[in-house]
């Protein structure tokens, strides 16, 4: 991101947004906003202002280095994404019931406190596991999983079916991994923010359509009303609006299945 005219134009450099879920994808609009990268400057070179109270602007607990990308980053959102499990106690626990061990998570963990609570992310194969550890948890405790209350239960509800379903097979010892492949809407994403980065480089539409779609075709079909510029033009508008805030219905897993 430091430098993007080196950066943008291999399509491979974006093929790990093909599997990023919502959560990760609205990071990646976000840490793209120069107001927000002038808000960390602010805060992290400059120290004018405190972390949180820049990051409840864009809706964080704590402001993120928009320099890691989300296989790195672990931003804290306010409010909690949908796709966050709640793990807590369980104070009346059957028998037998499942003991929290915390090395028997699968995946590269990274752990961090938002200020309330510990965040624990675990990244596997196409999938990433985000959990919110309530601060009554303890190892080799009875826990259970927590979904918030509300109109939007059963979404919510919905949202972590294929995550409770890992942490099962975690719990009994199981392996339960499966990528499937990337549909229509991943690849959009790709093509939106590598189409992003490019104008945010100083690229023309015409630059950003040979780019994406190759010189031949672009040669061949680039119209000042044609289709292929009308298709450059849209995932721009797209990733401009996704960028300034629209990021933030990534967040929902009813919006961010539409992806519009």
């Amino acid at each position: 991101m430091t430098d993007h005219a080196a950066h943008w134009h291999p399509a491979a450099a974006y093929l790990y947004v093909l599997h990023l879920d919502g959560p990760a994808l609205a990071w990646e609009y976000l840490r793209r906003n120069p107001n927000y990268r002038l808000d960390w400057r602010h805060h992290h070179i400059d120290g004018r202002q405190p972390n949180d109270e820049l990051a409840s602007r864009w809706r964080l607990r704590l402001l993120e280095d928009p320099e890691r990308d989300a296989r790195d980053a672990q931003p804290a959102w306010i409010p909690d994404p949908d796709k966050l499990v709640v793990v807590r106690r369980d104070d009346d626990p059957a028998d037998q019931a499942a003991l929290f061990q915390f090395w028997r998570l699968p995946g590269r963990k990274r752990l961090i406190h938002d200020g309330t609570r510990l965040m624990l992310t675990c990244q596997l194969a196409g999938c990433v596991l985000r959990l919110g550890l309530s601060t009554t948890l303890e190892e080799g405790v009875a826990h259970a999983y927590a979904v918030r209350a509300g109109h939007r239960l059963g979404e919510r509800w919905r949202a972590i079916e294929t995550e409770l379903a890992i942490l099962d097979a975690a719990t009994a010892h199981r392996v339960a991994l499966a990528t499937g492949r990337p549909g229509r809407t991943p690849l959009l994403h790709m093509r939106t923010l590598q189409a992003l980065d490019g104008t945010l480089a100083g690229a023309s539409q015409r630059e950003v359509a040979e780019i994406l779609f190759g010189l031949v075709t672009v040669a061949e079909r680039w119209d000042v009303d044609g289709d292929l510029r009308a298709q450059v033009r849209r995932l721009l508008r797209r990733g401009r609006i996704l960028m300034a805030g629209g990021y933030n219905r990534l967040l929902h897993v009813g919006d961010a299945k539409q992806g519009r």
